[in-house]
């Protein structure tokens, strides 16, 4: 993970460095927000950006403004001494992404910089598994080439399904990933949808298992 860290407290940035550097991150340190904003318009491969809110030049607030002003979704974690409600709510609806008020658990500053950079890791266009293949983009499904008809129900169980292939989901979790597309899913229709989704994809080379007790597991058919 390459990560840009703009603090001007010399003592708290040299330790930053240390850990995140001991976790494998490679950091380029910065001490104003005028540099921040100067090296942020030049191309280059950027996982997150760590600012402080008080920094000499422009502060972290004007850097995160013009961030976004250009369009860019870099993630932004932001640094604050600023324990006020009014600061936080100010920095996130400039367009920050996190925030941690010094002093903070190196630990968390950690976690918390690998979920920014999960989050807004790039997701796969299509999913695969044997003959069966999903294109997100399109929301078409297709079996040797074959567009297999799914509602949207069927579509958001069955992406779910491949996005955690090999591992067990329990209905609840599948209702979860669903709700979004319309009323309450009760579990007998976590049931019907399977059902459905394992007649319209019998030849597709893949399996949807059922595991008593604790849900369902998609894996290869001759898994």
């Amino acid at each position: 993970m390459h990560v840009i860290l703009v603090e001007d407290d010399a003592v708290l940035a040299d330790g930053v460095v240390r850990v995140l550097s001991g976790h494998g991150m490679k950091v380029e340190l910065l001490q104003n927000g005028s540099e921040a904003d100067a090296m942020l318009q030049r191309p280059g491969p950027v996982d997150v950006l760590v600012l402080d809110i008080g920094l000499p030049g422009l502060d972290g607030f004007e850097v995160v403004r013009r961030l976004r002003a250009r369009g860019s979704q870099l993630p932004v974690l932001l640094l604050t001494a600023r324990d006020a409600v009014e600061d936080r709510v100010r920095g996130l609806e400039l367009g920050a992404d996190d925030y941690l008020v010094k002093p903070f658990a190196t630990p968390e500053l950690v976690a918390r910089l690998r979920a920014l950079a999960r989050r807004h890791a790039p997701k796969p266009s299509v999913l695969q598994m044997g003959s069966l293949v999903l294109d997100l983009g399109a929301k078409r499904a297709r079996v040797r080439d074959v567009v297999i008809d799914l509602s949207v129900r069927e579509w958001a169980v069955l992406e779910y399904l491949l996005q955690h292939s090999a591992r067990v989901v329990s209905k609840q979790q599948i209702i979860d990933a669903i709700l979004p597309w319309g009323e309450d899913v009760t579990p007998n229709a976590v049931e019907v949808y399977i059902s459905r989704i394992r007649q319209k994809t019998a030849d597709a080379g893949i399996s949807i298992r059922t595991i008593r007790g604790f849900g369902y597991m998609l894996e290869p058919a001759n898994g």
